[in-house]
């Protein structure tokens, strides 16, 4: 009688420990899903703009409803990553396995990828295409994230930003002979961006930028193409050919400055939905968004755009790991990046690269890519707040 009273109140504590490490989890999942509230909120806010952009509301083809099911799909990702325990991302043997992985599809596309626009930068599977590129940035920010956080105490030796450098310029190298010069740049500032925020000496940073032009130099003399030189030069004085090399800035600028300040109206910007500014739905969507919406629109979604990176710059100086804050900031400089250089290009202020906007810009894996960051960011965000000292410890280890 004893015994089965005792195997009953066993049972019940084993039913209590299980039913209490299953709400301890939910708990887990439901707490890093409210650190990543606030970053899906305004990405989902962009989204839906881009997507009220790009619509021509039956006046002709849209891309509108493909971009919305990315959206739905890029959703799901980010409340997986955000539900799920990713630390696993920080040991060197994933990120270095993840690194030879883009780096040998970035090397394939060169040899089986066709050439759209005159560069082989997608792998096309007919309902859809992949860009290889995309998942690199993510791969980059983590490996600049462990490189970093493993040897912060010894930044003050060049030695480590020459072969940070040299990681990142690998895959540099493999993007510019696709050739991409836009995600090139993005690479480029991915790398300088994490060195500077790394904790670099000041004596250092004049060799880096030092090193930076020596590398524009070499760059223009014998790593650009014709076209690409003339699009730079066109830049320079882009009314001087507007019915060729300067034709996308010129309308670019035509578009963004003919909104005004109210802007013409949802659906009623003349020159994206007659397409006279081309590639209006991704490399010029800011613009055509300008001319929908005017200065204010202009005002509110670099509002938007600012809140995301507070958000972002926040949760960073909360993580209790180095790989935690290098990583969250690195993808701060990833939007950031694309975001200058995509508004440079729209407003004429910089030469065309063809460069997407995060969250607006038209497209599959760059959305999806965005997303799953800010998921990741969430799960590291609310799974390292339980780590102890010694465990973060390990981060130099493993």
């Amino acid at each position: 009688m004893e015994s089965a009273v005792y195997g009953k109140t066993c049972a019940g504590r084993n039913t209590a420990n299980v039913l209490g490490m299953k709400k301890k989890l939910l708990g887990k999942r439901f707490a890093a899903l409210s650190v990543g509230w606030p970053l899906y909120a305004i990405a989902l806010t962009l989204s839906l703009i881009g997507i009220v952009t790009m619509n021509t509301f039956g006046a002709g083809p849209s891309l509108a409803g493909r971009q919305l099911i990315w959206i739905g799909i890029s959703s799901v990702a980010f409340f997986v990553c955000a539900s799920l325990d990713l630390r696993f991302i920080r040991r060197t043997p994933v990120i270095i396995a993840g690194y030879i992985a883009v780096a040998i599809l970035l090397a394939m596309l060169l040899v089986f990828a066709h050439a759209t626009l005159g560069a082989k930068s997608w792998f096309n599977f007919g309902i859809f295409s992949f860009q290889p590129a995309d998942p690199a940035k993510l791969v980059l920010i983590a490996l600049m994230a462990k490189y970093f956080s493993r040897r912060h105490m010894e930044i003050g030796h060049f030695w480590h930003v020459l072969v940070s450098a040299v990681y990142a310029g690998i895959l540099i190298l493999l993007i510019l002979v696709e050739p991409d010069l836009g995600m090139s740049i993005i690479f480029s500032s991915i790398w300088l961006g994490m060195v500077l925020v790394s904790g670099i000496p000041k004596k250092h940073l004049l060799v880096v930028f030092l090193l930076a032009l020596v590398a524009a130099a070499g760059l223009w003399f014998g790593g650009l193409h014709a076209y690409q030189r003339v699009r730079i030069m066109a830049f320079v004085n882009p009314a001087a050919d507007i019915h060729g090399s300067g034709y996308n800035a010129y309308q670019a600028v035509v578009a963004a400055g003919s909104g005004q300040v109210w802007g013409k109206g949802i659906g009623y910007g003349t020159q994206s939905k007659l397409r006279f500014l081309p590639e209006y739905e991704t490399d010029f969507i800011f613009a055509a968004f300008a001319e929908e919406w005017g200065f204010v629109g202009v005002v509110l979604i670099l509002g938007l755009y600012a809140l995301l990176l507070f958000q972002l710059l926040r949760i960073a100086q909360k993580m209790p790991t180095n790989f935690d804050a290098l990583f969250t900031l690195g993808v701060a400089i990833l939007f950031l990046a694309h975001i200058v250089v995509h508004v440079g290009i729209n407003l004429g202020l910089l030469p065309v690269t063809g460069t997407t906007v995060p969250f607006m810009s038209s497209g599959g894996s760059h959305v999806l890519i965005e997303y799953m960051a800010l998921g990741i960011i969430a799960s590291l965000a609310q799974h390292s707040r339980s780590v102890p000292r010694e465990a973060a410890l390990l981060e130099f280890e493993g």
